[in-house]
């Protein structure tokens, strides 16, 4: 368990690193990181036919953000965290899955203080890191 807490933690970090990018596309090389280690919609890398039911889904209603991944969740492969990341970096919500939920959703009030976009992370236990970027 320690070493998922502390990978959670990084790709955590690594997603707050990914904001300073300004470019959805190049997200990984302006954060320093190698291609294949941070994936979305635009640029899935080697998962490209995974990205419907891995890159993380937005949906604002009035101050409620709503995150989906549309991903069967067994045992052996589920969603395992979705954050909620602001334009500077800071994360605003997250929320663990375990292989028993039924579903990988979640729900997060509207920040006061955002930026102009967004940032929701989704990460698959097989599948790896995804990024949606969405403004406001």
């Amino acid at each position: 368990m320690k070493g998922r807490r502390s990978f959670l933690k990084k790709s955590v970090l690594m997603a707050a690193g990914m904001v300073i990018g300004k470019n959805t596309n190049a997200f990984a090389s302006s954060a320093g990181f190698p291609p294949g280690i941070v994936y979305t919609k635009k640029n899935p890398g080697k998962w490209a036919k995974k990205v419907e039911s891995h890159a993380p889904k937005v949906n604002v209603e009035g101050k409620k953000i709503t995150i989906t991944t549309k991903h069967p969740m067994s045992e052996k492969h589920y969603i395992v965290r979705h954050t909620l990341v602001s334009s500077d970096g800071k994360v605003l919500g997250s929320k663990t899955f375990y292989p028993s939920d039924k579903k990988a959703i979640s729900t997060y009030e509207f920040p006061s203080n955002h930026g102009p976009k967004l940032y929701v992370t989704s990460f698959c236990n097989l599948h790896d890191f995804w990024v949606t970027e969405f403004g406001i």
